[in-house]
């Protein structure tokens, strides 16, 4: 196992495992073949680890959204304290496997994670919610970017969501490398663009929360800026907020740029921002301006790359 590489828990349905109700699986190419080659998968099955046979009778959820029950359709055979005793464990061992994300499968009454009907016991639908499993582990770990394979089809929330599982990557090496003020400081420069393309406002508190980093309080002063960062990062870098960080980008080459360079580069920005062109491309102008100028802040800027570029995530938004 490579440390370097995020670990992601996944349905495990999406790998190809045939452990669905059916017998069947719904494997997600993009997830097993292109992502699978930058993270470390842990593969979890809620309705089969906790006992149930495959194939299965089909289950749907019953109650309210705070407290949901999982029942068969046919038989109505209640198995929702079997499933929460079962994820009460496995929640447990996944806490040491130090996942950065989780993808689940969508519209599944175990591991869907939003927007799951809840049926009366006539069988009318009457609310939407999470699945059992699935709102178990969202309430033990908040902060861990979620999301189902269904909503990852959509470009935007692609990069969203793989940027994010990136980032709670070097967070996690930035706890275990190098726990000080130091560390975080250089942390927060780091990002710095990258949050300003999801949230100036979010940026501006950060900013704050590390100028009054006191060495006694570091934990409680990290804690408070990680549970800021990550609900900001959720928030879609839009072209808005891109065009905003790219001309910001443009401004530290200044006094480099020839007027011909200059132009170029606020053309192609222009373009992007009217979308004629995907990020990628101001992105990439962009970057070899910093290598060509030598430009040493925004070399360390992860903005600038923010995931492996095999992803090719950027090329899409």
């Amino acid at each position: 196992m490579d440390d370097s590489r995020p670990r992601l828990g996944i349905s495990a349905c999406l790998l190809g495992e045939n452990v669905r109700y059916d017998g069947g699986h719904k494997l997600d190419r993009f997830l097993r073949d292109t992502l699978g080659k930058f993270v470390d998968w842990v593969p979890v099955c809620p309705e089969t680890e906790c006992g149930l046979p495959v194939p299965r009778e089909s289950m749907h959820l019953e109650g309210t959204p705070e407290s949901p029950r999982l029942v068969t359709i046919r038989s109505r055979t209640d198995h929702t304290d079997r499933m929460i005793r079962w994820a009460e464990k496995r929640l447990k061992r996944l806490e040491s496997e130090s996942l950065c994300g989780f993808v689940f499968k969508s519209r599944s009454p175990s591991s869907g994670i939003r927007d799951i009907k809840i049926y009366s016991e006539k069988g009318h639908p009457i609310a939407k919610g999470s699945g059992v499993f699935a709102g178990l582990f969202m309430k033990k770990f908040p902060l861990l970017p979620v999301e189902d394979e269904g909503r990852l089809h959509d470009p935007a929330l692609r990069e969203n969501f793989i940027e994010r599982l990136f980032v709670y990557r070097r967070w996690k090496d930035f706890l275990r490398e190098s726990p000080s003020v130091k560390g975080w400081m250089d942390f927060h420069a780091d990002h710095k663009l990258l949050i300003m393309a999801h949230s100036p406002a979010a940026l501006k508190t950060l900013g704050q929360i590390v100028a009054d980093a006191d060495p006694s309080r570091f934990e409680a002063g990290v804690e408070r800026y990680f549970r800021t960062l990550m609900p900001a990062l959720g928030l879609i870098a839009t072209p808005r907020k891109n065009t905003n960080v790219l001309h910001h980008v443009l401004g530290y080459f200044k006094k480099d740029l020839t007027p011909d360079e200059k132009q170029e580069m606020l053309e192609t920005i222009g373009r992007y921002h009217q979308g004629f062109i995907p990020l990628i491309v101001p992105v990439t102008l962009l970057n070899h301006h910093v290598r060509k100028y030598r430009q040493p802040y925004l070399g360390r800027q992860h903005y600038l790359n923010p995931h492996p570029a095999e992803l090719m995530l950027r090329n899409h938004v």
